[in-house]
């Protein structure tokens, strides 16, 4: 399917935590990279966390340690769990899938499929 469908964003203060959700139903992911990017007002676009190709979770520095990627393969959706939450975060948060694995350097590009965004705002 496709454009994939975002889901979970919202207002928190700092500290607490969301979960995004994202529904990729009809792929196979097998192979491919899915993940999340966010951008901010001014700023570049930025990988948050990805799932590689082997499986693997790939993670930005800025969120290792308090953001976990999961999926759900029965289901074929994948999640972002956000704990403690900055006002830093505060981002249009985007999913994305169908992008291409390379094994070597575990690097993931051109991904096919992309949801419209959905906003996650952290006061301070």
């Amino acid at each position: 399917q496709a454009p994939l469908v975002e889901s979970g964003g919202g207002s928190v203060q700092a500290g607490g935590s969301l979960r995004l959700s994202c529904a990729a139903s009809g792929y196979s992911y097998y192979g491919y990279c899915m993940g999340w990017f966010r951008q901010a007002p001014g700023k570049e676009r930025e990988r948050v966390a990805l799932i590689g190709g082997d499986g693997r979770p790939i993670y930005a520095d800025s969120v290792k340690g308090r953001f976990t990627i999961s999926k759900d393969n029965a289901k074929n959706t994948f999640y972002l769990q956000m704990n403690s939450l900055k006002a830093e975060d505060t981002a249009m948060y985007y999913c994305a899938a169908r992008g291409r694995w390379y094994l070597t350097g575990r690097l993931c590009s051109d991904f096919a499929y992309w949801g419209q965004g959905t906003q996650v705002t952290v006061s301070s």
